[in-house]
């Protein structure tokens, strides 16, 4: 199997996989983009193709080609190798116990069950009926087949006993969202019953569960327009954007995304040559989502009804979006409140137009209020902030906030010193009251800063800082000496004297040095090392390595005087006292001269 790992390493590059979910610039001979991992402005995630590795140095997180499929698609190590086998056009010579997994036969379950529902929609009666409405709504013969959609008969167990017949038991079709158990101590029954089949796909286009919507007796009131697959173990709704895995390189390439509420918007919209269009599906966007659109871009374009019941639903994945930093667009130019599909099949230039007369999100929310409540009432201008205070509140940037409190200052024609303590004072009450989540909250999603970690913290990164100048530099080893040895950790100790048997021996040469040393027990500290230098250090290092030499030595002496003052606290002994108090003397003495 390592043979098999190896071969799919040399037929893949570290930049085109991550470069498939991350948007990546140039930097010198690295790449960088905004961390998929968690939520940050500034980017801190590096990709080396020279190592065919990449790390984020804000949340720590990093490794190759595998480690990278494993973290962003939340999956095993089989199934990653399984992926990544597939990409590479490498056939797995032997089944290996970590990839016939539980996931790994879900996963078959429901392609199985996305095959038998397509061949349902072109072979049953019912389900050519469904076809053709389909036809009519105006989704082609190709898109049909691209998307993969379906036909569920109107039975109880068809795609049951069709699973079961392949291999499959019943409790792993429920486990897959297909079946529900019985409440009669019967087999489960199908949970798709007579319905048009959208199957939903994760960003590599495997199916992972799938949307049913009516299409005879839609107009009964008791009866579900949308059926969705419940959570499992590959799908969960607030983390799948729907024709994302379609859409990826057009968004990446535009430089936005679009955002429909349905799958027919989202399939019409890409069909018409609006490629870079998601649909979230009927749930309101989650923080998730956003963390998986930022791999991509920056900007998004809602084409969601706003002004419908459905804005409170919206309203809260609109301020997670803003306090993330996106910019955010809407579209409102709905004619005749039709959704994106509707406009599309009635003429696309109209849609066309649409796109081209879109607004910023402040500018949509400042002009919604006003046109529902008079400006120029006490009660209008109380229901107005009403709607912009809390939207303001979480806006990330300081300039663009100022912005917007001057332009309510133009609106209710006063003095915007006077927006800006009216403002205050409701941010500070309602906060009081939990009712607004405010930019404080960005904390919860970006790490602390490294710009003041504890001292433990700080000499780790003075070492690894160190080992990072003599890898790139191997001539600094001469400024280690071992005087120096007691200021660093037993590990990054080993790892200087490994560093300088190898320089030894191979004449300084850092690139030589690098592959000497590079074992189990160092391979990923020493690529990442490594990274860190090419990125952050231009010169030659010496005089940052003194400088940490320096101040790894002050970390010594105030963790010296500190042990020190508390042995003279608890020493009864006087003349052992006066001992140490001499101690504490000298030592203090020669911090006070460093300093």
């Amino acid at each position: 199997m390592d043979s098999q790992i190896e071969e799919i390493k040399s037929k893949l590059n570290v930049l085109d996989i991550v470069g498939g979910y991350v948007k990546l610039s140039k930097t010198g001979i690295n790449y960088r983009g905004i961390c998929p991992f968690h939520s940050e402005k500034g980017p801190s995630f590096f990709v080396s193709p020279g190592r065919q590795m990449w790390k984020c140095f804000g949340c720590g997180k990093g490794g190759d080609i595998f480690e990278f499929i494993k973290e962003i698609e939340g999956v095993e190590f089989g199934d990653a190798l399984r992926l990544l086998a597939n990409k590479a056009g490498v056939e797995l010579k032997r089944e290996n116990p970590q990839i016939t997994s539980e996931r790994k036969r879900l996963y078959e379950i429901c392609d199985l069950a996305s095959s038998f529902f397509e061949k349902q929609l072109g072979s049953s009666a019912y389900g050519k009926d469904a076809k053709e409405y389909l036809l009519k709504r105006g989704i082609t013969e190709e898109s049909i087949k691209k998307w993969r959609l379906g036909y569920s008969p109107d039975t109880w167990q068809g795609l049951s006993d069709f699973l079961v017949g392949r291999g499959y038991n019943r409790e792993e079709i429920v486990r897959a969202g297909l079946a529900v158990p019985s409440d009669k101590g019967n087999n489960p029954y199908d949970r798709f019953r007579g319905r048009i089949i959208f199957p939903i796909f994760d960003l590599n286009s495997q199916v992972v569960g799938f949307t049913a919507r009516i299409f005879k007796d839609a107009d009964k009131k008791e009866t579900a327009k949308y059926i969705n697959t419940p959570q499992t173990m590959l799908y969960d709704k607030s983390n799948v954007l729907y024709g994302l895995n379609f859409a990826k390189l057009s968004i990446r390439k535009n430089n936005q995304c679009v955002l429909t509420e349905g799958n027919t918007d989202a399939i019409m919209c890409q069909q018409a040559g609006f490629e870079d269009t998601v649909a979230v599906s009927g749930t309101a966007l989650t923080e998730r989502h956003l963390n998986i659109l930022r791999r991509y871009t920056d900007n998004l374009i809602l084409a969601f009804d706003m002004d419908s019941a459905g804005d409170a639903a919206t309203k809260k994945g609109i301020d997670l979006a803003i306090l993330q930093g996106f910019n955010i667009k809407v579209i409102h130019s709905y004619i005749g409140a039709k959704d994106p599909a509707e406009i599309i099949l009635e003429n696309p230039k109209i849609w066309i137009e649409s796109l081209k007369t879109v607004v910023e999100i402040m500018d949509f929310s400042f002009n919604s209020a006003l046109s529902k409540f008079d400006k120029n009432t006490p009660q209008g201008r109380k229901e107005i902030k009403f709607i912009l205070y809390p939207r303001i509140a979480i806006i990330p940037n300081t300039i663009e906030q100022a912005k917007q409190f001057q332009k309510l200052a133009q609106i209710f024609n006063v003095k915007e010193e006077d927006v800006r303590a009216d403002f205050n004072e409701w941010k500070k009450n309602n906060q009081n009251k939990g009712q607004i989540t405010t930019r404080v909250s960005v904390e919860k999603v970006i790490p602390i800063s490294k710009n003041n970690p504890t001292a433990e913290g700080r000499k780790k990164l003075l070492e690894d800082k160190v080992v990072s100048l003599v890898l790139k530099n191997p001539e600094n080893l001469n400024l280690i000496e071992k005087s120096h040895h007691y200021l660093f950790t037993e590990k990054t100790r080993s790892l200087i004297e490994n560093i300088k048997d190898s320089a030894q021996k191979r004449g300084n040469d850092a690139e030589a040095i690098f592959v000497d040393i590079k074992k189990d027990e160092y391979k990923d500290l020493l690529d990442v090392m490594a990274l860190k230098a090419e990125i952050d250090y231009e010169d030659d290092g010496e005089d940052e390595i003194n400088l940490c030499l320096s101040q790894l030595k002050d970390i010594e002496l105030r963790n010296k005087l500190t042990e020190i003052s508390g042995a003279v606290k608890s020493e009864d002994d006087e003349e052992k006292r006066d001992a140490l108090i001499k101690e504490f003397t000298k030592n203090a003495k020669e911090l006070h001269q460093k300093i």
